[in-house]
């Protein structure tokens, strides 16, 4: 293979037949080889982390999220078909058939695994397809190196949709958030937006009845038996805790990500061990994530003390937050993004404080957005930067101060 790539490179090489498709030559390349450079002069300090490995980094922390999304999808259609629904698509029912796995039985893992693959995969592949393409076309069009920015946008975004998603509307907003909330900024490292949440909140805003309707969060036509397919955050803000605490809910399957939501970001638990691994190498910041469930934490004690009575997610303890819609996925792999968020350590704090109380706030006082981790993200995003430069200049006028004659 190293020789066949290197047989190659003199035809996309300056002079060559195909100079101007030298990024996808060099993205292939470096893909499966470490770069040839090396830097010899004695000025230079070679760190071991770089864009690659910090961005195969993030997406490692995301496999247990991936694999609940897998689980959980296949899991929630599986038990709403076993109590009466319909399958939603035949083409899945007979992918199932032909696999074996025909009985929709929920306490059958691999059944469960290989049903919610039939969702999963289809959103994967097109926003992979799409949003690859786009990069490519932009680095051939501006001659540079396609970056590996795009595969944590890649992973992130299919796990932050309902498993009925429309694929067309799966490649409409990777595109909007590939060139709209990054490309025009000039590419990975210069926008101030996350690009995976830009995707999703232009699909939420163009398109609500997909993104954020009652019956698209299980593969199942759940309309049958008059069951509900929303998700335990919409029927919270509808009834507050009550709904929560009793029938068959169950604080610990939402812990666990057994209810239904967006194919990712259910499970606490899978984005706990995400922001191990996240903190543990040093990609991820623990202060925006520690300040982010303080500021959370203040902000619903205080709604909680307010004892509404006519907005019953204001009276939704502050553990029950934490387990539902995508708080603990936003906080974990969004808001620590490391472009997007804020650089100085004091900044991080105010940062990731902010987020928390933003997000609560919206949740509950806003009835059309029960969601909230979302807006308060992209909120966020577009502070990042201030909030660093008030930090630095606080720390210059000190400095002054100190060394002053």
């Amino acid at each position: 293979m190293r020789a066949i790539l290197d047989t190659l490179e003199k035809q996309f090489r300056p002079g060559g037949r195909l100079e101007r498709m030298y990024p996808l030559y060099e993205a292939m390349d470096t893909f499966l080889y470490t770069p040839g450079h090396t830097t010899r002069g004695a000025a230079h300090v070679r760190d071991g982390i770089d864009v690659k490995r910090m961005m195969v980094t993030v997406v490692l922390a995301l496999l247990p999220c991936v694999a609940m999304a897998l689980y959980n999808t296949g899991y929630q259609a599986n038990l709403a078909i076993s109590q009466g629904a319909q399958p939603l698509d035949t083409w899945q029912t007979a992918a199932l058939n032909a696999l074996g796995f025909a009985g929709f039985d929920p306490s059958d893992i691999l059944g469960c695994i290989l049903h919610g693959a039939l969702y999963y995969l289809p959103v994967l592949i097109v926003t992979f397809a799409v949003g690859g393409n786009c990069e490519a076309l932009f680095a051939v069009v501006r001659k540079h190196e396609i970056n590996e920015g795009f595969l944590v946008t890649g992973m992130l975004f299919p796990l932050v949709l309902p498993p009925t998603i429309p694929l067309w509307q799966v490649a409409l907003g990777i595109a909007f958030g590939v060139i709209i909330g990054k490309e025009i900024f000039g590419g990975t490292g210069m926008n101030i937006f996350n690009p995976a949440l830009m995707s999703r909140a232009f699909l939420f805003f163009a398109y609500p009845a997909q993104i954020s309707g009652d019956q698209v969060w299980i593969a199942a036509d759940t309309t049958v038996d008059g069951s509900s397919g929303a998700t335990w955050l919409a029927e919270a803000a509808l009834t507050g805790p009550e709904a929560l605490a009793g029938g068959s809910a169950s604080w610990m399957q939402a812990f666990l990500g057994l209810v239904p939501g967006s194919m990712g970001e259910t499970s606490t638990l899978a984005c706990l061990i995400g922001a191990l691994v996240l903190v543990a190498t040093g990609i991820g910041s623990w202060r925006i994530m520690v300040s982010g469930a303080v500021g959370s934490l203040l902000m619903v004690q205080l709604l909680n003390a307010m004892n509404s009575a006519t907005n019953p997610l204001m009276n939704v303890p502050f553990e029950w937050h934490v387990v539902l819609g995508g708080w603990a996925f936003g906080l974990v792999f969004m808001a620590t993004d490391p472009v997007s968020s804020a650089h100085t350590n004091k900044g991080r704090y105010v940062y990731g404080f902010l987020i928390g109380v933003l997000a609560i706030l919206i949740r509950v006082i806003n009835p059309a957005f029960p969601e909230g981790m979302m807006l308060a993200i992209l909120f966020m995003n577009m502070f990042a930067s201030l909030i660093d430069h008030f930090v630095i200049q606080a720390n210059v006028k000190r400095r002054r101060a100190r060394y002053a004659a």
